[in-house]
C-alpha cells in the first residue's frame, strides 16, 4: 500500500487499527504515526530503537481498560523487530478491535514488509512511504503552516523549501519562527530569519574535515552563513572530545554504550558511526588535535586578530596531524 491508498482509507473512515510504516522518507512514517496515534484519553506505550521489550508490549495490548479508553502501543526501530512479536500484536488488535498497534520501521530493507503475504491474515495496513516529490513537499508544508496559523504562499515554501535542500522536516519546523510575523510571509522575510541548516551543518564540515577531503568550500558556506570562527572552532573540539571518548571505552570494553559515554542514548547508526570514526586514530593523535584547537581558540579571543585566517590555518594543521 502507499501513502494515497491509506489517505483515501482515512477520508473513507475505513482505516486497521494496526499498521508497518516504512520506506524512504522518515518524515512521513513519524508524521503518520502521530497522526494515527492521535486520539484523546488514549493509553499510549511507546518504545524507541533498542527499548523495545516483548513482554511489556504485550502486556499494554492484552490488558482491557476500566474506562473505555484504547491502549495504543508504539514501536520506532530502525532494525527489524521479529515477525512472530509482530503477529501477535496484530492477533491481538484483531481481537481487540479498540486497541491500536503502529509498527515504525526506519531501516532500509523494505522487502519483508513491501509484501502483501507477510501479514496476509491481519487486516494490518502496511504503507511505504517514499520521499515526497516538490509538489507533495509544498502541500505538507503549507498544510503545517495553516496548523500554525503563519500565511505564506506556495512560492515561499518553495523557497523554503530549496533553503533546507529540500528537507520537509527542517521546512515544516522553521513555522514556529515564522509565526511571529502578522501577516503574509514573502521570501525575503525567509532569507533574514532561515538559517539553512541543511546546507551548512558543522557536522558535515566536520566529518569532511576528519576524512581528509577538501573542507574550504563547505567552511566557506558556513562562514556566509553568519557562524562565528570560534564557534565553529569549539564544535570541533566537543566533537573530537566525543570521538576519544568512545575510542577509550570501546578499547576498555570492547563495545561502545552511548549512554554511559554520552549521557543520553543516541540513534544506533549515530553511534555506528562516531565508533568507526573514533577508532582511526590514536590516542596520541587525539592529544595532539585538542592542543592545536584550544591554541588556536585562545589566539582567536586574545587580541585584534583576523579570526578567519587562524582558522584556515588551524583546519589545514589538523589534516596535517591525522
Amino acid at each position: 500500500m502507499y501513502k494515497n491508498e491509506l489517505d483515501n482509507a482515512i477520508k473513507a473512515a475505513k482505516v486497521s487499527n494496526s499498521f508497518v510504516f516504512f520506506g524512504e522518507s522518515d518524515f512521513l512514517i513519524d508524521m503518520y504515526t502521530n497522526m494515527m496515534s492521535n486520539i484523546e484519553d488514549s493509553n499510549i506505550l511507546s518504545f524507541y530503537h533498542d527499548e523495545y521489550n516483548f513482554k511489556s508490549a504485550k502486556e499494554h495490548l492484552s490488558q482491557s481498560s476500566l474506562f473505555g479508553d484504547r491502549n495504543i502501543l508504539i514501536i520506532k526501530s530502525e532494525k527489524k523487530t521479529p515477525k512472530k512479536d509482530l503477529d501477535i500484536f496484530m492477533e491481538l488488535c484483531q481481537k481487540n478491535p479498540d486497541n491500536i498497534f503502529i509498527y515504525a520501521y526506519y531501516g532500509r530493507d523494505h522487502k519483508t514488509y513491501n509484501n502483501k503475504k507477510t501479514f496476509g491474515k491481519f487486516s494490518t495496513m502496511c504503507v511505504r512511504f517514499f520521499n515526497p516529490k516538490d509538489y507533495e513537499a509544498q502541500n505538507i508544508v503549507l498544510q503545517v503552516a495553516e496548523e500554525k496559523g503563519v500565511k505564506i504562499d506556495k512560492y515561499s515554501v518553495s523557497h523554503l523549501l530549496n533553503v533546507h535542500n529540500g528537507d520537509v522536516a527542517l521546512a515544516c519546523n522553521e513555522m514556529d519562527k515564522l509565526r511571529v510575523y502578522d501577516r503574509e510571509i514573502t521570501t525575503k522575510d525567509i532569507e533574514n530569519l532561515v538559517f539553512g541548516l541543511a546546507e551548512v551543518s558543522i557536522d558535515e564540515l566536520i566529518k569532511t574535515l576528519l576524512g581528509k577531503k577538501d573542507f574550504k568550500d563547505e567552511l566557506q558556506n558556513i562562514l556566509e552563513h553568519g557562524e562565528d570562527e570560534i564557534r565553529i572552532l569549539t564544535a570541533i573540539s566537543s566533537f573530537v572530545t566525543q570521538l576519544y571518548m568512545f575510542n577509550i571505552y570501546i578499547r576498555v570494553n570492547g563495545a561502545p554504550n552511548a549512554l554511559e559515554i554520552l549521557g543520553y542514548p543516541a540513534p544506533k547508526f549515530v553511534v555506528e558511526e562516531k565508533s568507526a570514526l573514533s577508532l582511526r586514530f590514536k590516542p596520541n593523535t587525539y592529544y595532539k588535535m585538542q592542543e592545536l584547537l584550544l591554541e588556536s581558540e585562545l589566539k582567536m579571543k586574545s587580541s585584534a586578530v583576523d579570526k578567519c585566517a587562524i582558522l584556515l590555518s588551524t583546519l589545514i594543521r589538523l589534516q596535517k596531524l591525522i
